[in-house]
């Protein structure tokens, strides 16, 4: 608005230079006046443009030569009201923008947390800890420290924690931390090295991230040699701190568990453990040895009567003693282990085995096998064992095979677990799946003889001789096992080379002077020649000692030469009136 300087009229238009009434030039003299607002002055401008400017009424006219037009006077609640108004609009920025502080605050904290929380470690491979003193007499130390430290972290809830048949693969190979992780499918790895220096023990530890490539947290223990329990707690107890957040009490107990206070006795299980792993006749018994002077050390050992049980079910497998003599220490050894202590998965597994391949009592073992995954649902030994050696016998064989697939999801790596679940396909006749799965695992490690036993006899039972022959050849030349002998004898027989067959029988007969040859093997290799008496009185024997075929009888395909002669049923229904409790 514009003033006349002369008559003070007062003009709206802002077009208009000159007064309308005398011709003088108008003027902006409004801000000067007394209750003019001023744009852009004060303490908030955009209170200018939507305030009502008030007038004047008691301005004297210094020249009444004409009337004068004033704008009419403005009420001073609709004054009021306006400026309320303009200050609401003030105080609903003022709230729009603490929502919006809200909103990005409250969205930075989400995406923080989530981030935290996507990032955390679900997955982790120990690797086998290298031995840096310089002498291979203490690589038991290093392989046993690895080993209890898998076990231990292993309690832990919802974290995956890869077996030592998957880690151990890698032990003494250069791979780069990347393809490790990508091949276990892991996020993190646990490196390690130990050093003996006297009785003085140093191990480093770091654990890297393996999407990133770096270590996100190192730590080196010194400790005396004698303190080697509670270092072996702690490094558990670090170790988990590192990949949960946040420990329960539970968490913590489980996972610094010592079963034993004894280094001595702590020690000899490890060594126990170190052969028990190397899986030979001569090594499992060094196993027992060392299990039993940790006993001697310690007899509320828990683990050690474990390993005992564990040790003396494999026996009458790997030709070191009959079933008669070593599956009831076997049941003795587990049996005081769940007395002192029953939430080893272990132990439950090997009291299954006892169950399933002694006393052929197969709900008895199927109760333990599901006590164990009960105990540890992560233990694929628990779901390799359940399948191939309790629901196979009952003819179950979609389960069997779903708890070897289940093994093998939780150890992709294992060979056995993997030869084990070709070896369920065989028995349920699946054969062309079986030897797809075996030639599988000879790709993962062509120097596991078990594989080649199961692919002879998945390819004997589907007529392919000369692949079987070729399959229990190269299984021999890993592991003269009397078993393999056996088989590749019934395979020679079927091609027609009985002359060799004949050969190698009688070298089967001096092997069973030296050493455990089971009967049934031999009782295969009569049958296969045609000498079905001698056959049948061996596999009666068979039934009288207790071993681990007789059970199998009834669907292994290997005895289907014998399965027409009426003595064969005969056999079958002795087992099924041998079941001990």
């Amino acid at each position: 608005m514009k003033r006349c300087p002369q008559c003070h009229r007062v003009e709206s238009e802002e077009a208009l230079k000159f007064c309308r009434v005398d011709g003088a030039t108008l003027v902006n003299e409004l801000a000067a006046e007394a209750g003019t607002a001023q744009p852009g002055v004060g303490p908030d401008a955009s209170e200018v443009h939507t305030s009502i400017l008030p007038h004047r009424t008691d301005v004297e006219m210094s020249r009444p030569t004409s009337p004068t037009t004033v704008l009419p006077p403005q009420a001073t609640p609709a004054t009021t009201r306006e400026l309320r108004k303009a200050k609401r609009g003030k105080a609903v920025v003022s709230a729009g923008a603490i929502l919006l502080i809200v909103i990005v605050v409250g969205g930075s904290a989400y995406f923080y947390f989530n981030r935290n929380k996507t990032s955390a470690i679900e997955s982790i491979a120990v690797m086998p800890f290298v031995n840096e003193s310089g002498n291979v007499e203490i690589e038991y130390l290093s392989d046993g420290m690895t080993e209890a430290l898998i076990g231990s972290l292993a309690q832990l809830p919802n974290i995956s924690v890869k077996p030592r048949s998957s880690v151990f693969r890698y032990k003494g190979k250069d791979v780069s931390t990347g393809t490790i992780g990508k091949e276990l499918n892991v996020q993190a790895i646990l490196n390690g090295r130990v050093v003996q220096r006297g009785d003085q023990l140093t191990l480093s530890l770091e654990l890297v991230d393996v999407l990133k490539d770096v270590v996100i947290w190192t730590d080196q223990y010194q400790r005396n040699q004698t303190d080697i329990v509670t270092l072996q707690s702690e490094i558990a107890r670090d170790v988990s701190s590192k990949l949960k957040t946040k420990l329960s009490g539970a968490d913590q107990q489980r996972v610094t568990k010592t079963y034993t206070e004894n280094p001595e006795a702590y020690q000899l299980y490890l060594k126990g453990r170190f052969y028990w792993n190397k899986r030979t006749g001569e090594s499992l018994k060094q196993a027992v040895e060392y299990f039993n002077q940790a006993i001697e050390k310690d007899p509320n050992y828990t683990l050690a009567y474990s390993g005992l049980a564990e040790s003396y079910t494999l026996f009458p497998n790997y030709s070191v003693g009959p079933p008669l003599d070593s599956m009831p220490k076997a049941k003795a050894a587990a049996l005081r282990a769940i007395e002192l202590d029953d939430s080893l998965s272990e132990t439950r597994t090997a009291l299954g085995i006892y169950y399933s391949n002694f006393a052929w009592n197969q709900p008895a073992a199927e109760r333990e096998f599901r006590r164990a995954i009960e105990l540890n649902p992560n233990y694929a030994t628990a779901h390799q064992q359940f399948g191939v050696e309790c629901l196979t016998v009952l003819g179950r064989f979609d389960e069997a095979v779903a708890e070897g697939k289940r093994a093998e999801e939780l150890d992709p790596l294992s060979p056995i677990i993997g030869a084990d679940l070709g070896n369920i396909l065989m028995r349920a006749r699946r054969f062309d799946e079986s030897i797809a799965q075996l030639n599988r695992v000879i790709t993962l490690d062509p120097n596991f003889w078990v594989t080649y036993w199961y692919l002879g006899m998945a390819y004997h039972g589907k007529g392919q001789y000369e692949d079987a022959v070729a399959a229990y050849r190269k299984g021999l030349a890993l592991n003269d096992n009397p078993w393999l002998k056996a088989l590749l004898i019934q395979s020679l027989a079927r091609l027609g080379e009985r002359s060799e067959a004949v050969k190698l029988l009688d070298e089967l007969h001096a092997e069973s002077a030296r050493r455990y040859v089971s009967s049934s093997s031999l009782a295969i290799a009569y049958g296969s020649l045609g000498e079905k008496d001698k056959a049948f009185a061996l596999l009666n024997r068979e039934v009288a000692d207790r071993a681990s075929r007789p059970q199998l009888f009834s669907i292994n395909p290997i005895w289907d030469g014998l399965r027409d002669d009426k003595r064969f049923a005969e056999v079958v229904r002795r087992v099924e009136l041998a079941k001990l409790d």
